[in-house]
This record gives C-alpha cells, sequence and structure tokens, in this order.
C-alpha cells in the first residue's frame, strides 16, 4: 500500500519505540536463540487463487530470504523457524546443528554469519503536509459498546506546527528480548540455506550443534513443548457495522491469546480495538511474551486466558465513515496464541547455592501461533471468478449476482500486481 503523510502520523502514534541495537547479553560464552512459530491467514487456506496471491505478496512465495521470520506477524504461511547463535569463543564462524528427522529439511541445518552491510534502511527525509487524523480507541469483548469508550485523540499538523486534541491510553510495556543481530551471529535461515519447513515438521528430538568454537556438550533434546503450535482455527462472522463474532478451537498448549485490529474508515478516522480488559494494549503484544509477563497480564486481563473460544468485536465501531470518492471501509485483525518457552542450561544449576556454577551453554526456545483476518469480507464463494463482470458490451449483466467483497478485492490486487 502507497504510503501517505497520513500513514506516517499514524504510525507514529501507534508504534511503541523499542530499545536500540546492544551487544550480546552477558551468560554463557555460547548461546542459542530458537523462536518456533506458525502463521496462518483467516479463510486463506481453501481459496485457491487468492490464498497464493496474498502469500505471494507477502513473500511467501520465495521462502525464507533471512534471519528473522517470526518475529511479530510473518510474511508467511505455515510453520516458520529462525535459529540464532552467538559464540564468544569464536563469534561469526559458521556452525552446523543435526537436527531430528522430523523436522523434514535433511540432517542438519547451516547456520551462517548475515553478509556485512548496514542494518537498518537510511532515514529519509519526509515533506510535512497538512494532515488531520482521528483515532478512535475501544477494547474488551462483548457486542456492545461499553460506558467510558471510546477514548478519542486527534493529531492534526498545520503549516509545520502539530497539535494534538484529546488522548488515547498508551501502549503497555513489552521487555525487548530480541536478537539484535550482527556478524557475530551465525544463523538459520540464512541467504545460502533458505529451507522451509513444512506443514508437518517438528522440532522433537536430538538436536546437535558442532563447528569452530562451539563446545562439544552443545547438544539437546526437544520434547513437545518446544514443538510448532497447531494453527489458529480463526472464524469471523459479521458486516463491519455489526457486532463481529469471533470464534476458535483451542490451540493445544497455549497459555493465553490476544487480539487486536485496526480500521480504516476513511482517510481521517482510524478505530483501533483489543480483547483486553483494559485500554491501552496493542500491536506490541504481537509477539513473543514471557511466562511471567504471561501471568501478570492473565491477572490483569489484559489477556484471554486458555480455555477462551469466543470473543465478539463491538456493534458499528468499524463502519465506513467514507463519503462521496474516498476511501474507506477496511478492516484487519490478528491474533495470537502464546506457547510454552523452553530453557535448558549445560551443565544444570546446581541446587546448592554455595556450589561454583559456570556454565558452557544455554538454549531458548520461544513458541507461538498468529493468525491475520480480513474483517467484514465474505470468503464464503471464491469460485468461478469471470474475466469480464459485464456482457461484453461494456454494461453490467443484470443476471449476474453482485461479487462479494472478496472477489472485488481479489480484482483489486490483481489490478496492482
Amino acid at each position: 500500500m502507497r504510503r501517505t503523510p497520513l500513514t506516517l502520523a499514524l504510525a507514529t502514534a501507534l508504534v511503541v519505540a523499542l530499545p536500540a541495537s546492544s551487544a550480546p547479553p552477558a551468560g554463557p560464552e555460547t548461546q542459542v536463540w530458537i523462536d518456533v512459530a506458525t502463521h496462518s491467514m483467516a479463510g486463506m487456506p481453501d481459496m485457491g487463487m487468492l490464498g497464493g496471491l496474498a502469500g505471494k505478496m507477502m513473500g511467501g512465495g520465495k521462502g525464507p530470504q533471512g534471519y528473522p521470520q517470526s518475529r511479530n506477524i510473518p510474511a508467511t504461511q505455515g510453520h516458520v523457524l529462525d535459529i540464532a547463535m552467538h559464540n564468544r569463543l569464536k563469534p561469526g564462524v559458521p556452525a552446523e546443528q543435526a537436527v531430528p528427522a522430523g523436522l523434514g529439511v535433511g540432517k542438519s541445518l547451516s547456520l551462517l554469519p548475515p553478509p556485512p552491510g548496514k542494518d537498518v534502511e537510511e532515514r529519509k527525509e519526509h515533506e510535512m503536509h497538512d494532515i488531520e487524523v482521528t483515532i478512535r480507541q475501544y477494547w474488551g469483548c462483548g457486542a456492545t459498546v461499553r460506558p467510558g469508550q471510546p477514548k478519542v485523540m486527534t493529531l492534526k499538523v498545520r503549516n509545520g506546527q502539530f497539535q494534538q486534541d484529546g488522548s488515547i491510553a498508551p501502549g503497555l510495556f513489552v521487555p525487548d528480548r530480541d536478537i539484535d543481530v550482527n556478524p557475530s551471529y551465525a544463523l538459520w535461515p540464512n541467504l545460502k540455506n533458505n529451507k522451509r519447513v513444512g506443514e508437518r515438521s517438528s522440532m522433537v528430538g536430538q538436536h546437535r550443534i558442532t563447528g569452530d568454537g562451539v563446545p562439544a556438550s552443545l547438544q539437546f533434546e526437544l520434547g513437545q513443548n518446544a514443538d510448532f503450535l497447531p494453527k489458529i482455527a480463526l472464524q469471523t462472522r459479521g458486516e463491519l457495522t455489526d457486532s463481529i463474532g469471533l470464534s476458535w478451537q483451542p490451540v493445544d498448549r497455549a497459555k493465553a491469546y490476544f487480539l487486536n485490529a485496526i480500521a480504516m474508515q476513511d482517510e481521517r478516522n482510524f478505530t483501533v480495538w483489543s480483547s483486553a480488559e483494559v485500554p491501552g494494549a496493542g500491536h506490541e503484544l504481537v509477539n513473543y511474551l514471557t511466562g511471567s509477563y504471561i501471568d501478570k497480564w492473565l491477572k490483569q486481563k489484559v489477556l484471554l486466558p486458555p480455555g477462551t473460544t469466543t470473543c465478539a468485536i463491538p456493534q458499528g465501531i468499524f463502519k465506513t465513515t467514507a463519503k462521496g470518492g474516498e476511501q474507506g471501509g477496511f478492516a484487519s485483525l490478528n491474533m495470537i496464541a502464546y506457547g510454552p518457552e523452553t530453557n535448558l542450561t549445560w551443565p544444570p544449576k546446581p541446587t546448592d547455592p554455595k556450589q561454583p556454577w559456570d556454565p558452557e551453554w544455554n538454549v531458548r526456545v520461544r513458541t507461538k501461533a498468529t493468525t491475520v483476518a480480513m474483517l467484514g469480507m465474505d470468503f464464503g464463494d471464491m469460485g468461478g471468478m469471470p474475466a469480464d463482470e459485464g456482457n461484453g458490451d461494456g454494461k453490467r449483466d443484470p443476471e449476474k449476482k453482485e461479487e462479494g467483497g472478496a472477489k472485488k478485492l481479489l480484482r483489486g490486487l490483481m489490478r496492482n500486481f
């Protein structure tokens, strides 16, 4: 989608700044971080051309192009795997990770350092235009809007001067536990080894990492808690003017759930919503969380308990406000199921605190499942898409039924692809 000053202003208002890249954390000389994700697009698996086109547009057609792939919302469907190793004894030296046959990628994966180069894009100067955008913030599952909602904030830029009217609840702090890679790491996937793990791939079994300077003891066994979570089978019901019903099957091993959505109602009005019982929770939560944060936010009702299988978006909060030829009526939903985290250290920490302990290595494995849904769209009938909407004379055939929103979206995508 084309970036506009309005989009940039919205991003500035909603995105939570993360800490800058830093040196590898203190700990054992050799550390391994493995991120295991399962991603899906609600309604997409059986949609033929639309599902394939969406996957291709999001980068899924070529498979992994480099580390990382699983952070936030992955750009491809199915199982997604990231591995990073930092070995202070021999930083940036390639290594080989022997993996179980069930992973389906051969006997081993090659961990390689990233190519030298710039880690971030150069910041470009953008011309400041006069803009105005209003953001409405809702929260909580339920068919009707609750008292005290929404919180409303309007951002204006006039002649280069910034003005804010009203406010929305600030986003929650989520600790940055991702790896800020540099050439001292060995990574998979990488530009030379970018195999895709398959739908039936499993992490369960023996793993061993070898290489110059890698401790000979670096072998470990992963159990089901470190395996890929099942896909989230999310179903949505209702138009943007309705209370949108959300339901899903319980995700095995999920410790909690969280959903958030954003709607562009026209070029100046946006609405954000989350399943949390408190305001402020947003897209920053759609990532791996530690067990302590999951437990804390379950108690505070920021996250939904693992036994939850339904939620509802309040009626009408996403309905379009567009008039005339203005663009509007777009809404998308993100959902995450938080999985277990596995931490392994060798040798294990002694039970006697007086006994010296100098671990050689540690391995952290994080798991999650995510899905994306386009709200207010009917994906029920995707068959029989004619090449011409009319009857050959430039006029609409009155006997043809109105195409659903999904078909219109596909046609729009194909015109600009």
